[in-house]
């Protein structure tokens, strides 16, 4: 077994757990915080946008059982990656997309599947998600974890009314 992490910012954190939640050989998804600098943020200072940090979830996974690939996949189809300006109606930097890179190879993957979905097609405007290196993350207060099993129903409605669901299924179809 090789265990490793990928981290992923794609808007509210609440609704990247459960993609990622259902594969096997994901060990692991946890809320948290990345990308800023002050040390240990709580979801209140994240919220005020002058952290630097961005929602995210890190992934902790058997890379005999699923690939850093095929995270990526699921990464992108939970996403609209051509928004700069956060996901949704969640706006402003700690909403905006990215993927933290915790390797070299990842690095190298990321942006190749980034690039593959430019050239695509499947999008008009271009890709704006970031790749960066890897920061400090900070798993976010007991709360935020596993939202979407403590709070099916309020998830259901959060996840419905952002518009994420709906894009999801314009965009990907059955595949999100």
């Amino acid at each position: 077994m090789a265990i490793q992490r990928a981290t992923f910012a794609g808007g509210c954190f609440w609704c990247m757990v459960k993609p990622f939640d259902r594969y096997d050989g994901v060990l692991s998804v946890v809320s948290g915080y990345t990308g800023g600098e002050v040390p240990n943020p709580s979801y209140e200072q994240v919220c005020t946008n002058t952290t630097g940090h961005r929602e995210a979830v890190q992934v902790t996974f058997d890379d005999t059982i699923i690939t850093y690939e095929e995270l990526l996949n699921i990464f992108w189809r939970q996403i609209d990656p051509t928004d700069a300006g956060g996901q949704f109606f969640d706006r402003g930097e700690s909403y905006q997309t990215a993927i933290f890179t915790h390797t070299n190879e990842q690095e190298v993957l990321a942006k190749a599947s980034k690039q593959q979905l430019q050239d695509s097609g499947k999008f008009t405007k271009s890709i704006q998600t970031e790749i960066l290196p890897a920061k400090p993350f900070y798993a976010a207060e007991e709360g935020h974890q596993n939202y979407y099993m403590k709070n099916p129903s309020h998830y259901e409605r959060y996840a419905i009314g952002s518009g994420r669901e709906r894009f999801k299924k314009e965009h990907w179809g059955d595949q999100a």
